[in-house]
This record gives C-alpha cells, sequence and structure tokens, in this order.
C-alpha cells in the first residue's frame, strides 16, 4: 500500500472504504474483452451516483449523430427561465462509467452553477476508436446550438465540461468546433483532464507505480484502446496539449495534487495562458484522481464543485 501520510483524512477513509467495498467483487483488471471488467467498475461506481441535489426537472433524450442514436440526460435545477446550458462528458479512461455512474456530480453542477447540465452518453473504446467519441460530443453541442429550445435549454450559452478522459473530450470538442465554424463556447470545465499522451512527466514518476487509483499501467491501456494508432495519440484533438490553444474560451482547470495527470494539467494551464486564454485553476492538496465523484464523503470535493460553480455563473 502506498504511504498515505500525504492524503487528505477524508480522501483515505473513502479510498478505504471503496477499496473494502471493491473487495467484494472480482478484480477490475484492464484487459480484453472488457466487458466482465465494465460491469463490476460501473456498479462500484454508482455507490457515489445517489444523494445530492434534487432537480427540478429531469429528462431522457437521444439525439442522431455519427451512425448512432446517443443517450442524454437533461437535468434542470429550476424550470424559471433559462439559464446557461454545461454539456457534460463524465470520465472513466474513455472505456468505462456513463450517464448513470456521474449523475451525482452533474446534478452537483447544476445547484452550484446555476446551469441546465446535458449529459452525454458517448460511445466507448474499444467498440468505438478515435475520434468517434470525439465527433459525437462536438456533434450534441452543434445539435444544442441549432435545436436545444425543444427541450427548453439555451443553446446560446453553451459551456462544455468533464473529469479525466471526459475533460479530454471537453478540450478536444472545444477545439474541433473552434475549427469548424462553431458554435462559440463560453467556457470548458476540465476536471483533472487528459492532457496529452505522454508517461514520463514528474507526476507520473511520482503516482504512477500504484496505490493512487490511476496509474500508467491503467493509462496506457486507456490510451492503447482509445487511439490504437501512435499518430492518432500524437492528434491534438487527443492529446490537447499538444493544440494550437488559441481562440480558445476561458477554462477552468481542476487538478488533484495526488494524481499521474497533474503534470499535464499544469503544463496545460502554463500553455493557456501563454496563448491569451482565459484560465482559472486550482490544485486541490491531499486527494487522488476521480475525487470530485466523492461529494458526499470529502470536503475538498464540495469545495471543487463549488469552485466551479462561481466560475461558470461569472463566464455563462
Amino acid at each position: 500500500m502506498a504511504d498515505r501520510s500525504r492524503w487528505d483524512p477524508e480522501m483515505a477513509a473513502f479510498t478505504a472504504a471503496a477499496e473494502a467495498e471493491a473487495a467484494k467483487y472480482p478484480p477490475v483488471k484492464v484487459e480484453l474483452p472488457l466487458e466482465p471488467h465494465r460491469r463490476i467498475n460501473d456498479l462500484l461506481g454508482l455507490r457515489t451516483a445517489s444523494g445530492g441535489p434534487v432537480m427540478a426537472e429531469t429528462t431522457e433524450r437521444w439525439i442522431a449523430a455519427r451512425g448512432r442514436r446517443i443517450f442524454c440526460r437533461v437535468y434542470k435545477p429550476a424550470t424559471d427561465g433559462k439559464r446557461p446550458t454545461l454539456v457534460y462528458f463524465h470520465g472513466g479512461g474513455w472505456v468505462w462509467a456513463n450517464v448513470d455512474t456521474h449523475d451525482r456530480i452533474v446534478r452537483e453542477y447544476a445547484a452550484a452553477g446555476d446551469v441546465a447540465v446535458v449529459s452525454v452518453d458517448y460511445a466507448l473504446s474499444p467498440e468505438a476508436k478515435f475520434p468517434q467519441a470525439l465527433e459525437e460530443c462536438a456533434a450534441v453541442v452543434r445539435w444544442i446550438a441549432e435545436n436545444g429550445a425543444d427541450w427548453g435549454l439555451d443553446g446560446s450559452r453553451i459551456l462544455l465540461g468533464g473529469d479525466s478522459a471526459g475533460g479530454n473530450l471537453a478540450l478536444g470538442a472545444a477545439l474541433l468546433l473552434r475549427d469548424t465554424a462553431g458554435p462559440a463556447l463560453r467556457g470548458i470545465l476540465a476536471n483533472y483532464p487528459v492532457s496529452d499522451s505522454r508517461f514520463d512527466t514528474p507526476s507520473y514518476e511520482e503516482f504512477g507505480g500504484g496505490g493512487y487509483g490511476l496509474n500508467r499501467e491503467r493509462m496506457a491501456f486507456y490510451w492503447s484502446v482509445y487511439a490504437a494508432h501512435e499518430a492518432d495519440r500524437l492528434n491534438p484533438l487527443a492529446a490537447p496539449l499538444r493544440a494550437d490553444l488559441r481562440g480558445m474560451p476561458p477554462v477552468c482547470v481542476l487538478l488533484a495534487e495526488l494524481d499521474v495527470l497533474r503534470s499535464e494539467g499544469e503544463a496545460l494551464v502554463e500553455k493557456l495562458r501563454a496563448s491569451g486564454v482565459d484560465v482559472e485553476t486550482r490544485t486541490f492538496q491531499g486527494v487522488v484522481h476521480g475525487f470530485l465523484r466523492a461529494t458526499a464523503s470529502v470536503s475538498k470535493a464540495r469545495e471543487a464543485v463549488a469552485t466551479a460553480g462561481a466560475w461558470m455563473k461569472r463566464v455563462g
């Protein structure tokens, strides 16, 4: 077990409880076929999906795009008037999780930011390869911009958001939309995003060996099934740290201290600022990758939600 002396006590307690629950099931492995491991991973993920803010309205919708009917769940914290729309892409290494596993976190954002949220069930890998999920996410944004009023949404005030691989998709979709005639975005909420395909950064060296949740082995697997060709892993739409970031909307980057992705997130913030992009960032000490889904147990997760909510109110 990794030395947890640097861990926030609530983070350590939450992780220990999660590990005890996971021990009741066969281990979740990063190997093909993924389906048996997905079932257990997503079942465990549902532990953090309940409770939290109650929405005034929640509806289930579908958008036809990229040869699929893409499932979306729409959350409204209130129904009196229109508010900005946060289009949210869940994390899970492009291979795990879904709208259900991230139900609570998007409700937290709806309440904290006073935004409607559209949570997108994009196609997972390895069944879908890059850029399928990315193009689906961009297609959903375009549809909301053009037809959001049909769902009672304000399609003129759109933010993108996501955690981990979902943060990667939010950044990639914003780049794709920037380069293909919009729509214009109010901002991007990137929670500990996958920003590059390198595994040799300082945070990978410090935390990649295991004991902190996400590790080098898992990230290498995720990249291998999402972007099977080496050239795709260097594509700026897959690795946004490699992109020309000029002209991007305001970005809020929230990072976890004890996370293999922290260094690339810090590099992303530096490059965004050098590109003239308005950036707000904060690194939460003593927490690990995925901490935002622990809002019921970890006060720093609630602080991060409040930080993002205040930012969305400013830019939305």
